[in-house]
C-alpha cells in the first residue's frame, strides 16, 4: 500500500479525528473508506443518470410491495 500526503484545514482535521475516534479506527482508515465511498459513487465526467437524480428518494415510500415486478397484477395493461 502507497502513502499519500494531502494537505487539510485544521477543522476538517479536527472533524476526521472525532469521527476517526467514534468509529474506533485511525485517521487512515477513515480517509481510506471515505474516499472509496466517494469514488464508487461518482458518475463519469457530464453523465447523470436517473437514479443519481433521485438517489435520496430510494426507500421512503413505505407500503409498497418489495418488488413491483413479482406480481403480475401489477403489470396488467402495461406495454399495450
Amino acid at each position: 500500500m502507497r502513502s499519500i500526503s494531502v494537505k487539510l484545514p485544521d477543522d476538517l482535521v479536527a472533524r476526521i479525528d472525532r469521527a476517526a475516534k467514534v468509529r474506533r479506527m485511525t485517521r487512515s482508515q477513515l480517509m481510506q473508506q471515505c474516499l472509496e465511498k466517494a469514488l464508487r459513487q461518482e458518475s463519469p465526467v457530464g453523465f447523470v443518470s436517473c437514479f443519481d437524480l433521485a438517489r435520496d428518494l430510494v426507500g421512503t415510500v413505505k407500503g409498497l410491495p418489495e418488488d413491483l415486478a413479482d406480481n403480475p397484477k401489477y403489470r396488467m395493461g402495461f406495454g399495450e
